[in-house]
């Protein structure tokens, strides 16, 4: 096992690292204030990027720090997932650079959905755009009627009549779907057929935004936040209609399709939550050295020298686990990476979660505020935690793994 990178993959980690603090980080405060100084409330039909965005990607793309998250050499890096891991994690410390980088999710995963299943027309129509950072994309799956944590509760239905496809049905927690250059959407639906079990029975389809019957009902806001102008929205879908070739790799693929979609996504954002995790350590460290009360520096009160060695602690345990999962990934595939996948996604949101909170903890009334990032990495690592699967799924995932391997199965009582 060697979690050691390659000259290619240090290149670009180091290539990565210096963009950041070189474009990024002198600009990123001044970039959040025209955001929320210009998209207010829920309001979506009016948000608009600062037009700094578009100058940071073009840097990027010509710097050559675009789509590294792609193991394809011509459209992306060709890295492997554990090299982009370490980029992933320097992006993290920043609430804007995956976008800069054109690395950023949903968009991550559809594109990875549209290289490995799309069809040819697909990909002309839909990826080459997406890894051009032309428009973005929506990926629809959570329904807001049903526990969405078992994906065969499912209610919107993908219904074949003809050559077209009927999409009925209501979506929630829609990533991107207030993104002013958003055009299409992957819509996760049930596709009934009795001649196949239920993990054969969804099926992934593509739905230009501005289709017939597809309304954007509202924005959702996160702790009050809309997260404009990317959003989280929720969507109805009444009688539209595709053709049948907007299916992705056919009927009944949904959830073949959807495993092998989220176990990079997943270490992706295992990633940047640890990325985001050191930069609040940072943050905590500076602040709690600089402030003085009672006549020492409050990092010196209370213990919290104790809680910058907690952090550090579980941050590079954190990264260790998450390197792991990869390095399994690409030397096994997804499935022998099922546990090591499952534990990242329940440890690497609670360890961003624990740090960000002793970092706000130590900022008083300003951690409470918009001057420091660490209120939009606290609302990143609690919606995680049931992003992609809440902590209990991934709890019963790796239980069922260890119970199986005691040879008790399913059934077992």
């Amino acid at each position: 096992m060697n979690f050691e990178l390659s000259q290619r993959g240090q290149q670009y980690l180091e290539k990565t690292r210096q963009f950041i603090q070189q474009h990024i980080e002198p600009i990123e405060a001044d970039f959040w204030h025209e955001v929320h100084r210009t998209n207010i409330g829920g309001d979506w039909t009016t948000w608009q990027w600062p037009s700094v965005l578009e100058e940071l990607k073009a840097k990027a793309k010509a710097a050559g720090l675009w789509n590294m998250f792609l193991p394809d050499e011509t459209l992306g890096a060709g890295l492997t997932i554990q090299e982009y891991a370490h980029i992933a994690e320097q992006t993290g410390r920043s609430l804007i650079a995956p976008t800069v980088f054109n690395c950023n999710a949903p968009d991550t995963g559809n594109m990875e959905v549209l290289w490995r299943y799309g069809s040819e027309a697909q990909q002309q129509q839909w990826l080459m755009p997406l890894l051009a950072g032309e428009i973005r994309s929506v990926f629809c799956m959570t329904e807001p009627a049903v526990a969405s944590s078992d994906a065969t509760n499912m209610q919107a239905t993908a219904v074949v009549d003809g050559d077209e496809i009927v999409l009925n049905g209501r979506k929630w927690w829609s990533s991107g779907l207030g993104d002013p250059n958003a055009r299409i959407i992957i819509f996760m639906a049930h596709t009934p057929d009795d001649s196949k079990d239920r993990h054969h029975q969804h099926s992934m389809v593509l739905v230009p935004v501005n289709t017939a019957g597809v309304t954007i009902e509202r924005m959702l806001p996160v702790f009050g936040d809309y997260d404009a102008p990317h959003g989280h929205g929720e969507v109805s879908f009444d009688n539209v209609r595709v053709p049948v070739a907007n299916f992705i790799g056919g009927p009944g693929e949904g959830f073949a399709i959807a495993q092998g979609r989220l176990g990079p996504g997943r270490i992706h954002h295992c990633m940047r939550c640890i990325g985001a995790a050191e930069k609040s350590l940072e943050l905590m460290i500076d602040r709690g050295m600089n402030r003085v009360a009672f006549g020492k520096p409050i990092l010196n009160l209370g213990g919290n020298r104790e809680k910058v060695a907690e952090a550090r602690i579980a941050i590079d345990q954190a990264r260790l686990l998450t390197l792991y999962a990869a390095w399994k990934m690409d030397n096994f595939g997804n499935m022998a990476a099922m546990t090591e996948i499952s534990s990242i996604k329940v440890v690497a949101p609670n360890v961003l979660e624990k740090v960000v909170d002793m970092a706000m903890q130590i900022h008083g009334g300003a951690g409470m505020s918009r001057d420091t990032p660490l209120t939009g990495f606290f609302a990143q690592a609690r919606s995680l935690r049931l992003a992609d699967g809440p902590d209990e799924v991934h709890k019963g995932v790796i239980a069922r793994i260890e119970l199986a391997k005691r040879g008790y199965s399913r059934r077992s009582r």
